[in-house]
């Protein structure tokens, strides 16, 4: 699978970036790097920025699912004539210091695609029209087609962030002519919580199987046409409470296994109370 693409620091960024052209100014969404890719039968790829994945890890179990629920398999196998020359590029927002708005912040953002055709990432108007044609959400732009002799980095504020209210993690610049950097708010940074959740998983499980968490967990199974089994929403509920309070769990070194199981505890034992309803 095509390498992510890296993506420099604008201090060193190479010079051709803002030497001619136009620029794309689009929020930086704070989150673990995904990639993926289709093969003839139909079946998803994905992987980080360094591994294609066997099994998926936590912090990208949701975003997963999402792409394998909403990526039009036959609209794409349609367009193209060889699916699995085209690697998709994204983010899969979850909390490593930031506290987006989880239930309006999309579990995959669509950020650039790879054509081995062309051997070459795809015109950035063009890969946000296709995110949207294939049922993926793309980054949300904050200026499009600047000049790059009207775009002046010392004079760069960072923008309002589109999923929560707070500004944006940073700015990822890019040239249509290619090339591409990132400018990040350190602002944000130091207001970002790093304070770890300590304790046993079933303590950890008691705290963070909320009601609200099981309902929007039904709700999700529901709206994919599913049924709301036990399974189903234990799965979602997980994926939840990891998404949304990742980083604070990894620095106290939770046992991600040992937490999915408790969960399972809690949210059967949720599910059964409000069966004799």
């Amino acid at each position: 699978m095509q390498p992510y693409p890296p993506t420099p620091h604008l201090g060193d960024a190479a010079d051709e970036l803002l030497s001619s052209g136009h620029l794309w100014l689009r929020e930086y969404v704070a989150g673990p790097r995904l990639r993926f890719q289709m093969e003839p039968s139909g079946r998803l790829l994905f992987g980080d920025r360094d591994r294609v994945f066997d099994d998926v890890p936590p912090p990208y179990e949701s975003a997963v699912r999402h792409v394998r629920e909403r990526f039009d398999r036959d609209a794409f196998h349609d367009a193209v004539d060889e699916p699995g020359a085209y690697v998709f590029f994204g983010v899969a927002p979850c909390n490593v210091g930031i506290d987006y708005d989880w239930e309006r912040i999309p579990a995959f953002l669509g950020w650039t695609i790879w054509s081995g055709a062309k051997e070459r990432l795809l015109p950035i108007d063009k890969a946000e029209q296709v995110f949207e044609r294939l049922g993926l959400t793309p980054l949300n732009t904050f200026q499009k087609e600047l000049n790059v002799r009207d775009f002046h980095p010392e004079r760069l504020d960072i923008p309002e962030s589109a999923w929560y209210a707070g500004p944006a993690a940073g700015v990822v610049i890019e040239n249509r002519r290619g090339g591409r950097a990132l400018v990040e708010d350190t602002a944000v940074d130091e207001r970002r919580d790093h304070e770890p959740i300590r304790g046993e998983p079933a303590e950890l499980a008691d705290a963070l199987v909320t009601d609200a968490r099981v309902g929007r967990a039904v709700e999700a199974v529901e709206t994919s046409q599913k049924s709301p089994t036990t399974a189903e929403v234990h799965a979602r509920v997980f994926e939840s409470i990891v998404r949304e309070e990742y980083l604070r769990l990894d620095n106290g070194r939770v046992d991600w296994e040992a937490l999915r199981s408790a969960v399972g505890s809690v949210v059967a034992e949720k599910r059964g109370k409000s069966a004799d309803y």
